[in-house]
């Protein structure tokens, strides 16, 4: 059987258009759990010469958007959300190590806030969370991976406050 983006888009769509509240996202969550047990979904959508960041849907009425991401080698990123919108992270090949943060002091548009450290742990292949709006969280990949992120609309070009790690 063939595992298609049209497919995964279209069941991730019918859940939100039924509930797209955190307990419909959770159930989108499964969803990408799921294709991301499938070889050849993985094959056909996260290549090895794939950018970092890839849209490859995006919903014309929800806006929701998939995106395929690969990361040749190891990249950290900073603490950040995302903004008002939410996102799952699907680990597809590699290992992430995400971090959980709490905001010490708040970021404004002219000035980065800081942030210490709550916990951290793996994503491995077949694995996704699902992040709220507002959460904080930044990836940590010590070696080349993949995954499927998903986020409640395209955050290309929208400015996000900044944070800055503080200790615990």
């Amino acid at each position: 059987m063939s595992h298609t983006l049209e497919d995964f888009a279209a069941r991730c769509r019918a859940i939100l258009l039924a509930d797209n509240s955190s307990a419909g996202r959770e159930k989108v969550c499964d969803v990408v759990r799921e294709y991301l047990t499938y070889p050849d979904f993985i094959a056909t959508y996260l290549k090895d010469d794939n950018p970092e960041r890839k849209v490859l849907y995006e919903d014309p009425d929800l806006r929701f958007c998939i995106l395929g991401h690969v990361y040749h080698g190891a990249k950290n990123s900073s603490p950040h959300d995302h903004g008002p919108t939410w996102a799952i992270y699907g680990q597809a090949v590699g290992t992430t190590i995400m971090t959980d943060w709490q905001a010490v002091t708040p970021a404004t548009d002219d000035t980065p806030g800081t942030a210490k450290p709550v916990r951290d742990y793996e994503l491995t292949p077949g694995m996704a969370y699902y992040y709220e709006p507002g959460v904080l969280h930044s990836p940590r990949r010590e070696a080349s991976t993949k995954l499927i992120r998903m986020e409640g609309f395209d955050l290309t070009g929208y400015k996000r406050h900044a944070y800055k790690p503080v200790a615990a």
